[in-house]
């Protein structure tokens, strides 16, 4: 096959490329998923083997847009995805991500002579810290990630290498790195039965992590009050960090998956917390996920979530999810570390004499594959720089605004709903609605309805909603995170949806 066959003239290219744009920059109400039609089409166009000449690339490009394109969900470009937080790609997101895939940039070994992609990464990791109001002198140590679980593995290694270090000093053991010596050998040498991370109600990746880490999921604890089921009873955090078996990490869900509430609510209760983890040697992370976005609000309107996420900057680290409320492309998520030197301790890759030949000095901005743990990645930074400086705080104070708003509305809505219940179940549609970030859980107080509300919901293909679970019943989990909200017309629609669903008023 020729080269020009391969790789397509670029009169071609540009035409698919304007095809793809419009693709992604129109939507259509009621085409949140693929019709049952298009998903059998796309998967009966599927080669069964692979092909010795092959399609060439017109073919090959028309075969995608033409046969798989109808059979993706539009998960991020319909404001009517409520399913997963998601979020969208703001169009300076998508610009970039083109650029990223053109130009596949090796963003994983800084050399200043080389390409300016890790100092734009540098860059855009403390226009994050500047957007989320963390000191960028203190909160630039960090990488971007694949997302939220890898994000919340850096974490709680980071963690670990702390506590476990912490007490092997307290012990008189002469200990660098955890990373070099190992886990198991210094939990023998310390006399520890093993880590434990405390807790409230966390994201299913941060138990993942402790998987992963050798921690052990089972050591993941809840921490939860009696009277509540995300805030922290800091006696018995106190009692479990006391222990002098265990080293803890403490994590703190800062946005609840299922309800988008936080797990605290003030300057004051994060101080608490500081002050345990000080006096025990712990640990302090935050899962940012998509409830640290709330720090770049501002005023009365929004105080309940902006006491929730008062005090992260006393965390020693945040995990996020850029995805979801920066809304760029997957995959991207964020680490970022109070602690300079940390992420080394554990991710210091053994380097090869070609990852390090060719720089003179100390080089100002680290090799990112020694701050975290891949050694090969895409340039995933440049969308978020792109969107950052597209769109600035204001922008997205602006997207954020709207997504509660409309959050709000419809959480009033279902309060007032004879054959709904809006979740969890308040005294008061004010205190519903105080509290509701970009979250609305629900469940219908008919039975045989819930058990099918989700299905029914989706079935219309105008929105789609996540199951959950609430108390021991089945629950839908509205989730908007889309940058294209617009608060009356999407009102609009979802109210219509659950209405219909419900049988209406009567």
């Amino acid at each position: 096959m020729k080269l020009k066959d391969l790789k397509g003239t670029s009169q071609e290219q540009g035409r698919l490329h304007q095809k793809l744009w419009e693709l992604t920059q129109t939507y259509k109400v009621g085409g949140v998923l693929p019709s049952a039609s298009d998903l059998s089409r796309a998967r009966a166009s599927l080669p069964e083997s692979l092909t010795d000449e092959g399609a060439g690339f017109e073919s090959t490009a028309q075969h995608i847009l033409n046969d798989l394109v109808p059979a993706f969900n539009r998960s991020s470009i319909s404001p009517n995805y409520y399913g997963f937080v998601t979020g969208g790609i703001t169009p300076a997101a998508l610009f970039a991500d083109n650029l990223v895939s053109a130009y596949d940039q090796n963003v994983q070994v800084h050399l200043a002579e080389h390409s300016i992609s890790t100092d734009v990464e540098a860059t855009a990791l403390g226009l994050l810290a500047d957007l989320l109001r963390l000191d960028q002198h203190h909160w630039s140590n960090g990488t971007f990630t694949t997302g939220g679980t890898a994000s919340n593995i850096h974490g709680l290694a980071c963690g670990r290498e702390f506590v476990l270090r912490a007490v092997a000093k307290r012990k008189g053991i002469d200990v660098d790195s955890v990373g070099e010596y190992g886990l198991f050998e210094l939990i023998h040498a310390t006399g520890l039965s093993g880590i434990q991370v405390l807790t409230t109600f966390p994201h299913s990746s941060l138990t993942k992590a402790a998987g992963i880490l050798g921690i052990g999921r089972a050591n993941v604890k809840s921490m939860c009050r009696d009277d509540h089921y995300l805030q922290f009873d800091l006696e018995r955090l106190e009692a479990e960090l006391a222990r002098p078996d265990k080293a803890s990490i403490v994590a703190i869900s800062c946005g609840e998956v299922n309800t988008g509430h936080f797990a605290t609510s003030s300057l004051a209760e994060m101080e608490s917390l500081r002050r345990l983890c000080d006096k025990y040697g712990a640990w302090l992370h935050a899962d940012g996920a998509f409830g640290i976005f709330g720090r770049v609000l501002e005023g009365t309107e929004f105080s309940t979530i902006t006491k929730g996420c008062e005090g992260l900057e006393l965390a020693d680290s945040i995990a996020g999810d850029a995805h979801k409320l920066l809304n760029v492309p997957y995959d991207c998520g964020f680490f970022l570390c109070r602690h300079s030197g940390e992420a080394e301790k554990v991710f210091q890759n053994a380097n090869a004499a070609y990852l390090t030949g060719g720089q003179s000095g100390a080089p100002s901005i680290p090799s990112p594959l020694n701050i975290g743990m891949e050694n090969s990645r895409r340039f995933r930074a440049l969308p978020a720089y792109a969107s950052l400086v597209a769109y600035g705080r204001a922008g997205y104070r602006e997207m954020l605004q709207k997504q509660i708003r409309l959050s709000r509305m419809i959480a009033g809505w279902i309060f007032d709903h004879p054959k709904y219940n809006a979740l969890p179940e308040l005294a008061s549609k004010d205190a519903l609605l105080d509290q509701t970030y970009i979250i609305v859980l629900l469940s219908a107080k008919d039975e045989e309805l819930n058990d099918n509300l989700t299905k029914r919901i989706n079935a219309t293909s105008k929105m789609w909603v996540s199951g959950s679970s609430w108390q021991g019943r089945p629950a839908c989990r509205i989730a908007i995170s889309n940058w294209r909200v617009e608060e009356e017309r999407d009102f609009a629609l979802v109210t219509d949806v659950l209405d219909s669903v419900a049988g209406g008023r009567s």
